[in-house]
């Protein structure tokens, strides 16, 4: 686990190159003043799935990836519960791999969709 990952909470439900899932629990330190889960953990929630399902998906060789793009539209807040992430790979090419991310409330919800381009490394 990346250490910044943990210190927001974000939990790991799964693993594989098709498709990985996170989630963080809301909780007031990680709010706005409005009581809604800040963007920016909304982001990092969806960073470490997609770098997660990025890294999965690397051609042999590579040693790792880091992220060179990311864009996020805001869907919906979430202010109660859990923000869950899944990310799937768009493109794993010998250069970049392209992930994009949903993010979903309790209620299945698209909260935010993520779509990052991590460099193979």
């Amino acid at each position: 686990m990346v250490p910044f990952a943990a210190t927001l909470g974000i939990e790991m439900l799964s693993s594989a190159p098709s498709e990985v899932r996170g989630r963080v629990a809301w909780a007031e330190p990680l709010c706005t003043v409005g009581g809604a889960l800040n963007g920016g953990v909304l982001m990092a929630l969806a960073d470490n799935t997609g770098a997660l399902c990025a890294y999965l998906n690397l051609p042999a060789g590579s040693s790792g990836t880091t992220t060179i793009e990311s864009k996020t539209n805001f869907l919906r807040a979430v202010t109660q519960g859990h923000a869950t992430a899944i990310s799937r790979p768009l493109h794993a090419g010998r250069r970049v791999v392209v992930v994009e991310t949903d993010v979903l409330d309790d209620e299945d919800r698209l909260v935010a969709r993520v779509t990052q381009t991590q460099a193979v490394l």
